[in-house]
């Protein structure tokens, strides 16, 4: 048991993740089940992170991934077939893109 009985977790159940929606450039609105925040990492943190986040998802749902580097940018989509997943979009934001990965 943890200091003052927190911090125990035998036996809880994890308590439902809050899922966000983002509406892509079709009009397709996904729920994101994960977001990866990679801000500030350069390759090949953000593909290892993404590579993670997929594994501990179910199929059909969906990451999110922040990166500010482009060559990361560049990176993740073409690795979607290797993770069993597949990209879905990158949007540039004003600081980052958003890259959309959905597990199949």
């Amino acid at each position: 048991m943890g200091l003052f009985g927190f911090g125990d977790k035998k036996g809880a159940e994890a308590a439902p993740k809050p899922m966000a929606a983002a509406t892509l450039s079709d009009g397709t609105s996904v729920q994101i089940t994960e977001v990866v925040d990679c801000i500030g990492d350069s390759c090949p943190r953000p593909q290892l992170m993404t590579k993670k986040a997929i594994g501990k998802i179910e199929p059909g749902e969906v990451v999110e991934v922040l990166v500010d580097n482009p060559s990361s940018v560049e990176a993740l989509p073409p690795m979607c077939d290797e993770i069993n997943a597949t990209h879905l979009e990158t949007v540039k934001g004003e600081r980052s893109w958003h890259v959309y990965i959905r597990k199949d």
